[in-house]
């Protein structure tokens, strides 16, 4: 009986201190998205430059395509993610840029929480700066090309592209951020890793945009969400090695 009963106060002792674990683990990861929203809705400067270069994109496009509407239609999707894939290697350089230029990320790997922690903060801050744009930038290109992208599949496709592109981009930028040439090496290290993703999403964004039929999309999308899951745990084993060097 005192066996069973020894054993049971273990079991729950674990299970608190687990708990307990399980939710500082969370909390930091809040505060450090918290600080990172808050520090950026104060000056808004990541997003307003990210913000800024998409619009630049999407009319240069929309002026280039001008004469040929039904080449305009059918490269939308192309447009689209080529626009969210510059701006979003634009903020996640300025974000590290940002963090490291003030202090910032020395004092959270000097913090006493989890490593990953601080990598779940910054993704999830990266990913919020990154459909903040994008929420600005469909309206925008609706209009300009007369083109319904408010529909449910499409903003699926965006949010996992979108889920895919700022996991491993917020771990390379994190690696590059510590180099001289910071803006010009996360672009060489991201691109070619990312490449699947937005060929994927594009795919996928075109199929829906042409009313294709979920069958017919099925695989790019599956792409999709096996890329991100693959980005996320391969970012979450490698990020505490990354910032250790």
């Amino acid at each position: 009986m005192d066996d069973r009963r020894r054993a049971a106060d273990q079991s729950g002792q674990w299970s608190n201190d687990h708990g307990q674990n399980a939710g500082g683990f969370f909390k930091a990861i809040g505060a450090i998205v918290w600080k990172d929203l808050r520090a950026e809705f104060r000056s808004w400067e990541l997003i307003s430059a990210m913000l800024v270069f998409s619009l630049l994109v999407i009319l240069i496009f929309n002026f280039a395509l001008e004469l040929d509407i039904k080449t305009r239609q059918s490269v939308t999707a192309g447009v689209l993610w080529a626009t969210f894939a510059f701006a979003g290697t634009l903020g996640l350089n300025r974000s590290m840029a940002l963090e490291k230029d003030r202090g910032c990320l020395d004092g959270l790997l000097l913090a006493p929480v989890d490593r990953s922690a601080i990598y779940f903060g910054k993704f999830f801050s990266n990913l919020a700066f990154m459909l903040i744009v994008e929420a600005i930038v469909l309206p925008v290109y609706s209009v300009l090309y007369n083109t319904n992208l408010f529909q449910p599949g499409l903003l699926l496709v965006i949010l996992l592209g979108s889920v895919g592109y700022t996991s491993i981009g917020t771990l390379l930028a994190t690696m590059s951020v510590q180099t001289r040439a910071r803006d010009i090496l996360l672009p060489i290290l991201l691109f070619p890793v990312v490449f699947a993703v937005l060929l994927a999403a594009v795919r996928a964004s075109g199929g829906i945009l042409d009313n294709l039929t979920i069958a017919d999309i099925a695989f790019p999308i599956n792409l999709l969400i096996t890329y991100d899951v693959i980005f996320i745990a391969a970012s979450f084993m490698l990020f505490d090695s990354i910032v250790e060097e």
